[in-house]
């Protein structure tokens, strides 16, 4: 079964919410853009998470924050109230997350920040930034897909910048492998490489159960793919560091204010970006 589109996520929350009492000001619309990709199974899971975090809180109806709270424990898990980083971690976990939504907002075609944290979840993030596409998303472009891998490498650019390159963390692992797939596909299935061109190198099996991507090339192909593949990821993330030198200034006002609150809106992170909110 395909995943819901945008309509259909907004339809499977209003059959759930009916289970539940819900403040007369909810915006359904606009939690089924927070949960891009949901299954409907999810969903359920983040009204039910809701309606329990109204019940904790002592309220006999949940509201919008309730939900888009739930949707952040779905997804990336209970915070972790134990859990406790040194203040040098800290302060790069800031500036790896700043990185990666600087870098979106410098970026045409990338979905606004909604939010961004580093409270630690029990996932093991030790932060995360939420973007929220408009609307339904069918078609990519080049630019776009470009575009998102540079918002992937933004974190890893802002720790190299900030900290230098032999004090770089662990913190990119899953940006790394998220660009490099991302990459790898716009050259070997989606035909974007002026090398390759419109000759697709890969298929991908059991779409709907892991989607399992299989080569079907020489290894002298192969090799070429890959030198490709290290050029991409190495021109977006050149990218990331040009935008992030440009605007070091609002890095480190953006870093120091999301160190200081933890939490920060979308809201709070554009006032700040555009000298609307003093820090």
């Amino acid at each position: 079964v395909e995943l819901p589109d945008l309509k259909g996520r907004e339809e499977i929350l209003k059959v759930h919410a009916k289970k539940i009492k819900v403040a007369e000001d909810v915006d359904f619309n606009k939690v089924a853009r927070m949960a891009s990709g949901a299954s409907g199974a999810e969903l359920a899971n983040i009204v039910n998470e809701a309606a329990l975090r109204a019940v904790r809180d002592g309220r006999k109806f949940a509201t919008q924050a309730d939900l888009e709270e739930s949707i952040e424990v779905v997804i990336a898990g209970y915070q972790k109230k134990n859990a406790i980083m040194t203040d040098h971690e800290k302060r790069i976990v800031a500036y790896h997350e700043i990185g990666h939504a600087l870098v979106a907002a410098k970026q045409t075609n990338s979905a606004p920040v909604q939010k961004i944290t580093i409270v630690p979840r029990t996932s093991g993030a030790l932060g995360y930034t939420m973007q929220v596409e408009e609307g339904n998303h069918y078609l990519m472009s080049q630019e776009e897909l470009e575009n998102k891998i540079a918002t992937l490498t933004g974190g890893r650019a802002a720790e190299e910048l900030i900290f230098g390159a032999d004090n770089m963390t662990t913190g990119a692992s899953n940006d790394i492998e998220q660009a490099t797939k991302l990459a790898r596909s716009m050259i070997s299935r989606f035909g974007m490489s002026d090398e390759f061109g419109f000759v697709a190198f890969e298929t991908v099996s059991n779409q709907y159960l892991g989607g399992d991507a299989a080569l079907a090339c020489s290894p002298e192909t192969q090799a070429r793919i890959d030198r490709k593949v290290t050029e991409m990821v190495d021109t977006q993330y050149q990218k990331a560091m040009d935008l992030l030198k440009t605007n070091e200034e609002k890095l480190h006002q953006l870093a120091q204010y999301l160190y200081e609150h933890e939490t920060i809106t979308g809201r709070e992170f554009m006032e700040i970006l555009e000298g609307q909110r003093e820090v």
